[in-house]
């Protein structure tokens, strides 16, 4: 993973309460372990039609979004099963964070692990961007992690929560494993400290 640094982008609207992961990814994706390619089977059941053409009517398929690198969505975002493929076809789509007014704990989980930023805002704040997102749907938000703030178009700023442990590795750029091989040193010296 990349260190995680302050960054601004453009949304896309999927401002849905309770997207589950078999919507995010629908269970008939889920044999691979591989993460390459899993962002075009990301929303499929509702981003194409039963012969594969795309919807257009679908925010993903719409080219006022192409490019976006934040996903907007509504309440409990990532609820049902865990999945890791979730977030795997999130972050292969190209987006780097997820801004909901609240997580399924398992995704938000497996998001933080993935290098997928799940932003929890206020329901005034969410309300707020989704007007101004409806109205521009070219506007941009900054994220900045270590400050654990996102700055709306208005100059608004949100705070959100985040674990500290998740963020430490974000900001790094390393997962659990990486952490921990990082330290091995330290690890190897109280082993043989302890005799």
């Amino acid at each position: 993973m990349e260190p995680f640094r302050p960054f601004s982008a453009r949304l896309v609207p999927v401002v849905v309460d309770d997207v589950d992961t078999d919507q995010i990814i629908p269970a008939r994706f889920l044999k691979v372990t591989d993460k390459v390619g899993l962002g075009q089977k990301l929303f499929s059941d509702w981003r194409y039609e039963a012969d594969g053409s795309p919807k257009p009517s679908f925010p993903l398929n719409d080219s006022r979004y192409a490019g976006a690198q934040i996903l907007l969505s509504g309440h409990n975002f990532g609820c049902g099963s865990s999945r890791e493929h979730a977030p795997w076809s999130l972050v292969d789509y190209g987006l780097r964070a997820v801004i909901a007014t609240s997580f399924a704990d398992i995704f938000k989980g497996n998001a933080l692990k993935n290098g997928l930023l799940p932003i929890e805002l206020e329901p005034a704040h969410h309300a707020a961007l989704r007007a101004r997102l409806e109205a521009d749907p070219s506007v941009e938000v900054k994220v900045d992690l270590d400050a654990q703030t996102i700055t709306l178009p208005d100059g608004t700023t949100s705070s959100f929560p985040v674990d500290p442990f998740a963020k430490r590795m974000l900001l790094e750029g390393v997962d659990e494993l990486g952490y921990l091989l990082a330290r091995e040193p330290a690890i190897a010296a109280f082993e043989a400290s302890r005799g």
